[in-house]
């Protein structure tokens, strides 16, 4: 069986159990697979040991284990949006991966500006506020729009519930200072490495609202890729 949650059962490898929603999602990762090509894996593994090992939740072995044998449950054919996660369980932190079919991809972007103050627990580990950024977005598709933007206390950019922002200064790719507790975006870092490769000058900038009047901006992440903002 291609789709569902696998556990991993350590001395043991990976068991499917029946779906369910995670304890208390402490850390998780997820990467579109295009007939078994990723984009930044490496990125993707890095990120996700990081939040474990902030977390405590597993051993390094273990992990690296139950990475190689996630990767080699994943379809070869076909577009799937796999996601690990280390749930906070009874008996411990628990190791698992839930293979997905991708969801439909856009193109464009509309972002709801107007939304609630950012209450994330946990900004640079993807895992935790998971639940909280999915009702966001249902509010946001309630007034018409795919995104929910993400500021500070003092109105400065961060980020979406699920994308990584960029916007351009004339010649100069421009990303919100990761000062302000965005998460690592595994997609805009690889924009930002191209760009760098092109000679393209990457501007870290603390920025509102009102100073995107007028510039063309993306938002990237590793479902959509770089989709731009058109409202």
């Amino acid at each position: 069986m291609d789709v569902g949650l696998f556990r991993w059962e350590p001395g043991r490898g990976l068991a499917s159990v029946r779906p369910d929603a995670p304890r208390r999602l402490l850390v998780a990762d997820s990467w579109l697979v295009e007939d078994g090509r990723v984009r930044g894996l490496d990125l993707h593994e890095r990120r996700f040991a990081a939040g474990c090992a902030e977390v405590g939740g597993t051993a390094g072995g273990e992990l690296a284990a139950f990475w190689a044998a996630a990767l080699a449950r994943l379809p070869r054919r076909g577009a799937w949006f796999p996601r690990v996660e280390l749930d906070a369980a009874d008996a411990g932190p628990r190791l698992q991966v839930r293979v997905r079919p991708a969801p439909r991809r856009g193109e464009v972007v509309r972002v709801w500006a107007a939304g609630p103050a950012d209450r994330r627990r946990a900004p640079r580990r993807k895992g935790p506020d998971l639940g909280w950024l999915t009702a966001l977005r249902g509010e946001a598709a309630g007034v018409g729009a795919d995104e929910v933007l993400l500021t500070t206390g003092a109105g400065l950019l961060r980020e979406t519930a699920t994308a990584s922002l960029l916007w351009w200064d004339g010649a100069a790719l421009c990303v919100p200072d990761p000062a302000l507790r965005v998460l690592p975006g595994v997609t805009a870092a690889l924009v930002r490495r191209e760009a760098e490769a092109r000679g393209i000058a990457v501007r870290r900038r603390r920025c509102t609202l009102s100073a995107l009047a007028g510039r063309e901006v993306w938002l990237v992440n590793a479902l959509h890729g770089i989709r731009p903002v058109v409202e």
